[in-house]
């Protein structure tokens, strides 16, 4: 009696432990890939799902946005310059069935494509570009690492190139150039505004020109202006048409001719 009740036992142990295996709970965020002994029947969640117990299999895909570091990539640029380059990429499983049945693993294949695309078109730019431009090559990465990974069900978001490591010469390179660069801009900045002188002070000539006494009042203006310091000691060209009265008169013989 006693070992029936023990195979009793251990039957209804079996028989829950079975029930147990052909119930499956589903997060809102997942879906269920379900194999019938080794065929593709259907895709289930989320909730309650009920497996035929050995011969129903059932695979977990999670649909949320998977955040991909991709690893530091040794680029050679257009223009031969060695750089250090990473990224981050972003992508999600849009369809779990071709996400588990085209491919073996759907994460790292997608790591190992961004990796590749990373080095392929990046080393088609410039360092300039790469550096300027980063914003037209991420959509560029995003584009075609989309394209391949779209059989496979999963689709890429967003592909952000984070840092650029450049080698420590060409850093300073960079700066040299820089630095020429502002100082280019400095002396057309200079160069611009004697010109713009040169024209009002034309302008101004043609102005004085028309009345000479225009000249004579400005040099009085400017008397003015420094005699406001006690202290200064001013040293300004004396027009000669002040003078020439003075120096006519200086010339008339002082004894008067005889009368006839």
């Amino acid at each position: 009696m006693d070992a029936a009740l023990a195979v009793i036992a251990i039957v209804a142990i079996l028989i829950l432990i079975i029930l147990a295996s052909a119930v499956r709970v589903l997060r809102e965020y997942e879906r269920g890939v379900i194999f019938r002994l080794g065929r593709l029947i259907a895709q289930k969640g989320p909730g309650l799902i009920l497996l035929i117990p050995i011969i129903d299999q059932m695979v977990r895909v999670d649909l949320r946005t998977v955040t991909l570091n991709v690893p530091p990539q040794e680029i050679i640029t257009k223009d031969n310059v060695t750089v250090r380059v990473n990224a981050v990429a972003y992508f999600r499983v849009i369809d779990p069935n071709r996400a588990i049945t085209e491919v073996e693993n759907y994460l790292l294949a997608t790591s190992q494509i961004s990796q590749t695309t990373l080095r392929s078109v990046l080393g088609k730019a410039e360092l300039d570009s790469l550096l300027a431009e980063r914003e037209r090559l991420n959509v560029e990465l995003q584009q075609i690492i989309d394209e391949q990974t779209e059989p496979w069900g999963v689709k890429v978001t967003t592909v952000e190139v984070k840092d650029v490591e450049i080698p420590a010469e060409m850093q300073r390179a960079i700066a040299r150039q820089a630095e020429a660069e502002r100082e280019r801009r400095a002396k057309i900045i200079a160069a611009d505004g004697e010109f713009q002188a040169a024209e009002k002070l034309s302008q101004a000539a043609d102005i004085i020109s028309q009345n000479p006494a225009t000249l004579q009042l400005r040099y009085l203006q400017t008397l003015l202006e420094l005699g406001v310091n006690q202290n200064t000691t001013v040293v300004f060209p004396l027009p000669i048409d002040l003078l020439k009265p003075l120096v006519e008169l200086g010339a008339k013989p002082t004894v008067p001719p005889p009368s006839n």
